[in-house]
């Protein structure tokens, strides 16, 4: 897989210290440009260093996935007092611009950015195959996208760099609006993505894990709806499915370390699981997310800390009969897992999170997990189609991918319901299919421009929350040293 190949080299070799297993710390402006950027393997170095920065613990080794604590589907748990409190006070939208989780959430894109900037700036000047270059090129517009469309979900307008900044340049930029950031970067590098990039078939078993047409297709598709571009998510989701993806037999499949990229996967966050690095550090290779989640005290999972238990409500959302609660939450008289019973005295809750454990046979110490964090999938997609064809007016039309993602989940076929019901039942689906992947807080701004996610927030106790409150906070630190950047209403 990408990770397991060649992450582990990456950062070094832009740093000119060759392409070896073993990354660096210095900082990834450093490039040396006078005898890099020559042959393929350099060009294949420097877009591996964007990738980089989407394992880290800012975006998807952790932030990205307590959105979905402050979204309402769990709570922190961890070990109480103030363990975790950063997070709690964003769930409890209280958040000041002081918060630390605001700041990873912030700073966890820049780098990537940049490396995919220096990328774009650098890569087609080279004398490499023509065929690689267009890859290396697609992959760097991907990632750019991918990078500030999170930022800009966040955080609303930020400023628009689409060059690597040097000394001598304009180092305190103001924010450009969440329009323009849309118009003028993230749909262009989407649309280049796809014409650039390979389907996902053409690429080696090592290159695994790498973005795709795909990759591209899916993610431009969730940027179509999250701009309510109804007809084009349809097309883009047609796309998808033409290029061969489909729904694993089991849902279980999306979340085994020995069913990664698979053909649900348009797209993962890839990890090795060994590493002879700091747990702690940005150059760590395994994931944290059995070691978090796992029950804590319970000797369950190597770690086991006890973050995102799931809520009540949460639970009760589930249908009877939907196979996908048994594969997500751990609860007291459900399946074993690795062999042991679940105790509800494990939580705050009386739950726990189950889909990103790891066995001990697979992780055998805290800081050995290889699972994959899932960024895109095939059931996302069909969802994606099945609420874009109801606003569009063609409901009879949008129950075939509903549907079709209950039926793997055992649940009967919906039938008859009006756009209205229907627009409930998706967002409803989408709970429950793509829980703890950071997708609901996502949706919750999205929908009706946010008065959705007010109204549920309030509607299950979060009484702060407010349409102003769901974007974040620009954190005080950056302020500080960028007075232009002007800070969000209500904070």
């Amino acid at each position: 897989m990408l990770a397991r190949r060649h992450l582990g080299g990456l950062l070094a070799a832009l740093l000119l210290t060759g392409c070896q297993d073993i990354l660096q710390t210095e900082p990834p402006d450093s490039i040396n440009t006078e005898n890099f950027y020559v042959d393929e393997k350099d060009a294949v170095a420097a877009i591996n260093g964007a990738y980089q920065p989407l394992q880290w613990p800012k975006l998807y080794n952790m932030r990205m996935w307590t959105t979905d604590i402050i979204a309402g589907n769990s709570v922190v748990g961890a070990g109480g007092g103030t363990d975790g409190v950063e997070t709690k006070n964003l769930a409890d939208f209280v958040a000041l611009s002081s918060n630390p989780g605001v700041l990873d959430l912030w700073r966890g894109p820049w780098p990537g950015i940049l490396r995919a900037n220096v990328v774009l700036q650098k890569v087609p000047e080279m004398k490499i195959r023509d065929e690689l270059k267009q890859r290396v090129l697609g992959e760097a517009h991907f990632l750019r996208a991918l990078y500030y469309f999170n930022l800009v979900r966040f955080f609303g307008g930020v400023p628009k760099i689409t060059v690597p900044q040097n000394p001598g340049d304009d180092l305190r930029p103001a924010r450009a609006t969440a329009a323009e950031i849309y118009n003028e970067l993230i749909l262009p590098d989407l649309e280049a993505a796809l014409k650039l990039l390979p389907p996902k078939s053409a690429y080696a078993a090592g290159d695994l894990g790498r973005a795709s047409r795909g990759s591209a297709a899916g993610l431009l598709a969730e940027v179509s709806l999250t701009l309510g571009q109804w007809q084009r998510v349809v097309e883009l989701a047609n796309q998808v499915e033409a290029l061969g993806y489909t729904l694993n037999s089991s849902y279980a499949q999306n979340f085994s370390p020995n069913a990664e990229n698979g053909p649900e996967s348009l797209f993962e966050v890839q990890y090795y699981g060994k590493t002879s690095v700091d747990f702690w550090s940005n150059e760590n290779q395994s994931a944290w997310h059995s070691t978090f989640m796992g029950p804590r005290n319970a000797g369950m999972v190597a770690g086991g800390w006890g973050w995102n238990q799931p809520t009540q409500e949460f639970v009760d959302a589930y249908e009877p009969g939907d196979r996908r609660k048994d594969v997500t939450v751990l609860y007291e008289g459900g399946p074993k897992f690795d062999g042991q019973d679940y105790r509800s005295s494990y939580s705050t809750t009386g739950y726990n999170v189950r889909k990103f454990l790891v066995a001990k046979s697979v992780a055998t110490s805290y800081d050995e997990s290889p699972l994959n964090f899932p960024v895109l999938r095939f059931a996302d997609v069909l969802l994606m189609k099945a609420e874009a064809l109801n606003e569009l007016g063609r409901t009879q039309e949008a129950f075939a991918p509903l549907n079709r993602v209950r039926r793997r989940a055992g649940l009967g076929d919906l039938a008859g319901l009006s756009q209205a019901e229907f627009r409930q039942a998706v967002l409803r689906e989408r709970r429950v299919e793509l829980a703890f992947e950071g997708k609901r807080y996502f949706d919750l701004l999205r929908v009706d421009g946010g008065q959705y996610g007010v109204d549920f927030l309030r509607s299950i106790g979060k009484s702060n929350a407010s349409k102003p409150r769901l974007l974040l906070p620009i954190p005080q630190l950056e302020i500080d040293a960028n007075p232009n950047l002007a800070q969000n209403p209500g904070y």
